[in-house]
């Protein structure tokens, strides 16, 4: 019995010692960004500009807006959670292609973008930041505001607080907490400080709203959709891609007739 108690209280400890590394280090578990030189030069084989976004605190957020000769909108375009524009931008092509402007931003510490992540407001603070800077050139009726992966909880916050055209999201969470327990459901949900609670937002979303994810995604779980699903309005649409993963969505034939027709229908 001793043994016993004495097992029980190390591993309590233990547990203890790993839930403080999780709270204290969720940056580094969460998040992998590239970063970049300042003087990284760009080498993508169509058109492209360098711009740079103030923070509510006196930081840049750096990001790329590809362009088109006579744009019918504009792409917002939040990405996931590691890398850098200079991977992200190959993306840009499946969307200008079809005659949209594409605007990406890095987040703070990602590619040539300043500062680190600290807190879940001021990554939402940045997302809002980038995307007023951007509506000084685009209205809003022209906006495709687009999240993949950790970058949908993001465009749900600003589909909930501004008027795009449409919300795409591409592979979204319910929740970091949701997300959290279906792999993790030993680690108590009050130690994530990212909630990224995207199933409270979404109701509040005016805009038109389509949520793509494949069947096969083993980053962000495909059950997290259909829970998304009863909070969309009768016109929103869920669309399933079978056989589909979590990485290189965008690059899949299937990916990018649905996304023609999303575009040309908006």
């Amino acid at each position: 019995m001793k043994f016993l108690l004495v097992a029980f209280g190390v591993a309590l400890v233990l547990y203890g010692a790993v839930c403080c590394l999780l709270y204290y280090k969720q940056e580094s578990l969460l998040f992998f960004p590239q970063k970049l030189p300042p003087d990284h030069r760009f080498s993508f084989p169509f058109p492209f500009e360098e711009c740079w976004a103030p923070t509510a605190d006196g930081l840049r957020l750096h990001g790329l807006l590809f362009t088109t000769p006579a744009p019918k909108g504009l792409i917002f375009y939040l990405h996931g959670n590691a890398g850098s524009l200079a991977d992200w931008g190959e993306v840009a092509p499946v969307y200008t292609r079809l005659g949209y402007d594409v605007f990406m931003i890095d987040y703070r510490g990602y590619g040539k973008s300043e500062g680190a992540i600290s807190s879940e407001k001021q990554l939402i603070d940045d997302a809002e930041a980038a995307y007023s800077y951007i509506k000084n050139r685009y209205r809003e009726n022209q906006t495709v505001v687009m999240g993949y992966s950790l970058g949908t909880g993001l465009a749900t916050w600003l589909a909930a607080h501004y008027q795009p055209r449409l919300l795409i999201l591409q592979a979204p969470y319910y929740s970091f907490q949701d997300l959290a327990q279906h792999f993790y459901p030993w680690v108590p949900g009050v130690l994530l400080r990212y909630p990224m609670r995207t199933h409270e937002l979404l109701p509040q979303v005016k805009a038109p709203v389509v949520l793509i994810h494949g069947d096969q995604d083993e980053v962000v779980y495909y059950g997290s959709s259909l829970k998304l699903k009863p909070l969309l309005k009768p016109s929103d649409r869920l669309i399933t891609l079978p056989g589909i993963g979590h990485n290189g969505m965008t690059e899949t034939p299937i990916y990018q007739t649905i996304i023609r027709g999303i575009l040309s229908a908006s």
